[in-house]
């Protein structure tokens, strides 16, 4: 008998109306306080449910017509659902593909095979129940249900096979400086944060704009050397000195060669599990 696991809210993404209602069927047995809030047959529809529900999971099958699963979760990770409201866990729904297991293994997600076993999904969802009452209760997950890699670097792992060639990296940001416009090495940006119409570029040397939102720069980056840690924001690794906490609870990253403060919220605070 499965341990009692919390009442929740979640999404389930398929084009295969079968595998949609066989999921739905092995996900009330192993979680019966697990609520599906809607069912979407294609990416872009995954993510105006999301948008809609702000679930606590989303469940998403990776090849689907249109919008992959691949893309709708890049979309999903950028959604502003408030400033209170979690982004959801992401579960892919995949054939047996040995490229894609072994990077879920190391990835910032869980992952189904085809057909959903309920041994293996029981296994899924105890561990998104564990990240959903530490998220409720504003804790750390516990170390054996955290990712070690991010979405973003998943992601951007998962394209290739995906049949999406992978662009080079952003090495060169074309930004505003007073009235000139300056080339930027990426190598020496700090960190990026966005607002509604600019995003700042900070260097140790200057600060400039652009008008390149965060969501394409985290597609255009190489996301072993830039971390989003907010929906607005992107940090150099290798710029972060230290994080601490402040008297609210919220992760303040320290930056090597500038005094500012980046907060982490709540949907990153994995990422420095132990720092």
């Amino acid at each position: 008998m499965e341990p009692s696991l919390p009442a929740a809210r979640a999404v389930i993404a398929d084009d295969e109306r079968l595998m949609r209602d066989q999921l739905r069927s092995r996900l009330q047995q192993v979680w019966p306080a697990l609520e599906i809030v809607a069912e979407a047959r294609h990416g872009a529809e995954a993510v105006a449910m999301v948008r809609e529900h702000a679930p606590d999971i989303v469940f998403l099958d990776i090849r689907m017509p249109g919008m992959t699963g691949i893309e709708a979760a890049r979309d999903i990770a950028q959604l502003d659902l408030g400033e209170d409201q979690l982004l959801p866990d992401v579960v892919f729904i995949t054939a047996y593909d040995q490229y894609a297991v072994e990077a879920f293994e190391q990835g910032a997600c869980d992952y189904v095979l085809k057909p959903a076993e309920r041994e293996r999904l029981a296994r899924t969802t105890a561990r998104l129940a564990q990240r959903l009452s530490a998220r409720r209760q504003r804790q750390d997950p516990p170390a054996e249900s955290l990712p070690q890699v991010s979405l973003q670097q998943l992601l951007h792992r998962l394209s290739q096979p995906m049949g999406q060639a992978p662009r080079p990296a952003l090495e060169w940001i074309q930004a505003s400086v007073g009235s000139t416009v300056q080339m930027i090495p990426v190598a020496e940006v700090l960190f990026f944060i966005s607002d509604e119409k600019y995003t700042r570029v900070q260097t140790a040397a200057l600060e400039a704009l652009i008008r390149k939102p965060i969501k394409e720069l985290v597609e255009e980056l190489d996301p072993r050397r830039f971390w989003q840690i907010h929906r607005s924001t992107l940090v150099a690794v290798d710029a972060i000195a230290s994080v601490s906490r402040d008297d609210r609870g919220r992760q303040l990253v320290h930056l090597r060669g500038h005094p500012e403060r980046l907060e982490v919220s709540r949907s990153y605070h994995h990422l420095f599990k132990g720092m």
